[in-house]
């Protein structure tokens, strides 16, 4: 089973990939990203190609190379590194999730494929196993976020058993605004020591009190050490 250095809670900062006037990735500017985290916002952990980092929107090759630099510049600053694998394609997000474990990133999640919809859990189970398998050694972590996925699966229904079928799994990355179910999920599986990361920073306050481990967003927060106390 992967096991992380250390459990990936409190803030966690969702990058945005950033570009030049011309629409080409800006890479010489994510080292200064990197230090403006560390030593401006006091954020050491982050989540890469996601939604904020517009991942879908870029060629995999530019998610390969946008997932180095953040790994290369964030070596000895950052605690964990977990980046976004998921893709349309099954095979795409199997190379995603290998290259991330061979350049040393700590982690990765991934969505629901989103055109041709798994119509049942297990069926969306089945990919996510498909996907982690590629990469053993890494922690998983299960991006939720139907709002743009359009798979209505409730994240309650998805965590029932699912560390049986995927050993790596770590945890959730629930953005959606739907409280009950973010709710159940963490009240059915308080034994099972999940990362349960909240991705809408409108209603992160009420996450907290839910029982939410962290918080995967763009916000800024001069100090969270009084949001997580444990």
């Amino acid at each position: 089973m992967a096991s992380p250095k250390k459990k990936l809670q409190g803030l966690v900062a969702a990058t945005i990939t950033p570009m030049t006037e011309h629409g080409e990735i800006n890479f010489s500017v994510i080292g200064q990203y990197v230090d403006y985290l560390v030593e401006e916002q006091g954020v050491k952990n982050i989540f890469v190609n996601g939604t904020t980092g517009e991942g879908l929107s870029l060629s995999i090759s530019e998610r390969r190379r946008v997932a180095e630099e953040w790994v290369t510049k964030g070596r000895n600053k950052l605690d964990q590194i977990v980046i976004h694998v998921g893709a349309l394609s099954l095979k795409e997000s199997q190379e995603l999730a290998q290259h991330a474990a061979e350049i040393g990133a700590d982690g990765i999640a991934v969505i629901a494929p989103f055109f041709l919809k798994p119509w049942n859990k297990d069926v969306l189970i089945n990919f996510l196993k498909e996907v982690a398998a590629a990469a053993p050694a890494l922690p998983f972590y299960y991006y939720h976020i139907p709002a743009l996925t359009g798979v209505k699966i409730r994240a309650e229904e998805v965590l029932g058993g699912i560390q049986e079928k995927i050993p790596t799994f770590q945890g959730l990355k629930f953005s959606d605004t739907d409280l009950l179910d973010f709710g159940q999920c963490v009240d059915q599986n308080r034994q099972r020591q999940f990362a349960f990361l909240f991705g809408v920073d409108e209603q992160l306050l009420s996450a907290l009190v839910m029982g939410a481990t962290g918080a995967v967003g763009s916000f800024v927060f001069r100090d969270s050490s009084t949001l997580w106390s444990n």
